[in-house]
């Protein structure tokens, strides 16, 4: 029983955000949605500066503490309608803040847990993790193919510690956030130009740039792995 309660706060989270998918909320943000409103919104951002801030900055952070899937389309409205550099350090903020109440709650869930009551596998994963903390977590947070929440549980659970974590979801998510925020300013720009999303955005370096930064990023597993053989190749401690 008590451990069934040490899972509340995860399972209070993750219930919520199977409310909000199903609500349909994101949708409202998806870039063909906003491209109807987003003249509306702008000007209700410049009305209101610190309210719409801190909206964006409040969305962003549920979103993330909930796990859901589908965050990028807030990430991509913070882009349109604050542009990259403002768009990138509210998105940031609240991808951060998300991160921490969800790992919290997840190591609040896993803090009966011990590493030698798992099979060996999940016990070497754990003990490959704790030889190398630092680069695991950069690597978990800065690959765009991991799950983002998926991370954050994970982590908790391999008892990163709280200081490695928020350093690496700050700076692995605030390069994530802006190169998504840079690719939603873009497709601003394009809906601007064309009043509605086209195919020109193909032909855009405000949307093109972003994608091949984004297709860089997803090469990292690849480079590492080959440094790792070459180094063992080469018989470096």
């Amino acid at each position: 029983m008590r451990r069934f309660r040490s899972f509340l706060p995860l399972l209070a989270l993750i219930a919520l955000g199977i409310a909000l998918l199903a609500s349909g909320t994101l949708d409202r943000f998806r870039p063909e949605t906003l491209a109807v409103e987003q003249a509306s919104l702008q000007a209700r951002i410049a009305a209101h500066p610190l309210l719409a801030a801190l909206l964006q900055v409040g969305a962003v952070t549920l979103s993330i503490a909930t796990g859901i899937p589908g965050v990028v389309v807030l990430i991509f409205a913070g882009g349109m309608l604050f542009g990259v550099a403002f768009g990138t350090l509210l998105s940031s903020l609240g991808v951060t803040l998300g991160a921490l109440i969800l790992f919290l709650a997840s190591r609040h869930a896993f803090r009966a847990h011990r590493p030698g009551d798992t099979p060996g596998l999940v016990s070497r994963l754990h003990g490959g993790y704790h030889r190398h903390p630092v680069s695991y977590t950069f690597f978990l947070r800065l690959v765009p193919f991991f799950p983002f929440g998926g991370v954050t549980i994970g982590l908790a659970w391999l008892r990163c510690p709280l200081w490695l974590f928020l350093s690496a979801t700050a700076a692995g998510g605030a390069l994530m956030t802006g190169i998504e925020t840079a690719l939603g300013a873009g497709l601003a720009r394009n809906i601007g130009t064309n009043r509605a999303i086209s195919l020109d955005l193909l032909h855009d370096p405000a949307v093109i740039v972003p994608l091949v930064a984004l297709g860089l990023l997803a090469l990292v597993p690849v480079a590492i792995g080959r440094w790792r053989t070459r180094r063992r190749g080469s018989g470096s401690p």
